[in-house]
């Protein structure tokens, strides 16, 4: 059986995991905002995937603060 402390942990660096990724989509973001031509082709789909990405943190977080402590 998985305590409740090992859950926290596994929550806690899922949701690490997606913030290191949603600041990678961010640099992404940066770097083609950088460019002298942006194209909006490579945009959408990198804002997309950032707003995937807080989507799932959220859902996460509220898993999180449901396990008793």
């Amino acid at each position: 059986m998985i305590t409740n402390e090992e859950k926290l942990a596994i929550v806690s660096q899922h949701i690490k995991n997606l913030e290191l990724n949603k600041f990678n989509l961010e640099l992404s973001l940066i770097e083609e905002n950088a460019k002298l031509d942006p194209e909006q082709d490579n945009i959408t789909p990198i804002e997309t995937d950032i707003d995937d990405v807080v989507a799932k943190i959220t859902a996460l977080t509220v898993e999180l603060n449901k396990i008793p402590r």
